[in-house]
């Protein structure tokens, strides 16, 4: 089958579901019976809705992962056909397409089910990417038999390589030594090392570019010897899902751009932020305008 040529600048590989949220005024009880606030449905995983947010903030991207024949896979590419990322290697399949719960507390926590059921990370051939070329290329960890000789191919051609590492698992660490910026959670960051200024001079070691986002506490990088921090924006949390989304794609399409580092790090610390002040990750990924509009004034 002849591949068509595709030049991107941010190339997501990673994990897709479709997400069923939920608004509750409180985290149910056991046995206790509740009625939602509000409801609403989006596609969602990491590492798409990464490239979404690379889509909206006016550059091209494309995502690589596995979606299934049934009708959240439908609803969720037609969402990133309709958002204008490149899905023309998303693999479909008999299996079906992982679900995400998420209930949305009035404090803007949140709490977030993930079903895959018998849907297995894709094999190491299921993608051709030859005649696909990316400026960046951002992991989420969850493919990563895909995600790990690309990964070696990028270092080999120059093209940086960015990880999401959300949670210490298989792919996550496999991937951490191989990429030229590893951005992971405080949850990441714990589990790995117990504390968070650990974490960050063992990560500083195997990768050269590291940072650790911390949520309200903003964030804390390393370069080699260099150290520095970053506080969060102030914004009316709503809903944090999708907030490391936000930023891990912001964060690439700064790379993209060729920003210096502190450009880099506020230009994706605005996008995180923002993605707090509404209900759902998908729906609070925030517009060029939205985005352009905070990042100008600080």
């Amino acid at each position: 089958m002849e591949i068509n040529p595709v030049e991107v600048d941010v190339l997501c590989v990673g994990h897709a579901s479709y997400d069923l949220v939920y608004s509750v005024p409180h985290h149910p009880k056991e046995d206790e019976k509740m009625v939602a606030d509000s409801f609403i449905s989006c596609g969602g995983g990491p590492a798409a809705n990464a490239a979404v947010m690379v889509a909206k903030l006016g550059l091209k991207s494309a995502f690589v992962g596995y979606l299934g024949h049934d009708l959240y896979g439908e609803m969720h590419c037609q969402e990133l056909r309709g958002n204008k990322v490149v899905i023309d290697r998303v693999v479909r399949g008999s299996s079906p397409t992982p679900l995400s719960m998420v209930l949305v507390k009035p404090d803007g926590k949140h709490a977030l089910i993930n079903y895959k059921g018998e849907t297995k990370p894709l094999p190491e051939n299921a993608v051709n990417f030859s005649a696909l070329k990316a400026n960046v290329i951002l992991f989420d960890g969850h493919e990563p038999h895909i995600s790990i000789p690309l990964a070696k191919a990028a270092k080999a051609q120059g093209i940086p390589t960015v990880l999401d590492a959300g949670s210490v698992h298989e792919g996550t660490l496999a991937l951490m030594d191989k990429v030229d910026y590893l951005v992971c959670s405080e949850k990441f960051a714990l589990q790995l090392a117990g504390d968070e200024e650990t974490a960050l001079g063992r990560m500083a070691e195997i990768s050269p570019n590291v940072l650790i986002t911390l949520g309200e506490r903003g964030l804390i990088w390393q370069q080699g010897a260099r150290r520095g921090s970053l506080p969060a924006f102030s914004v009316t949390v709503v809903d944090t899902t999708g907030a490391g989304d936000a930023f891990h794609g912001a964060f690439a399409g700064a790379v993209a751009l060729g920003m210096p580092w502190d450009e880099v790090l506020r230009y994706a610390s605005v996008a995180g932020a923002l993605c707090c002040t509404k209900v759902g990750a998908r729906h609070g990924l925030p517009t060029y305008q939205e985005h352009w509009n905070l990042f100008k004034q600080n």
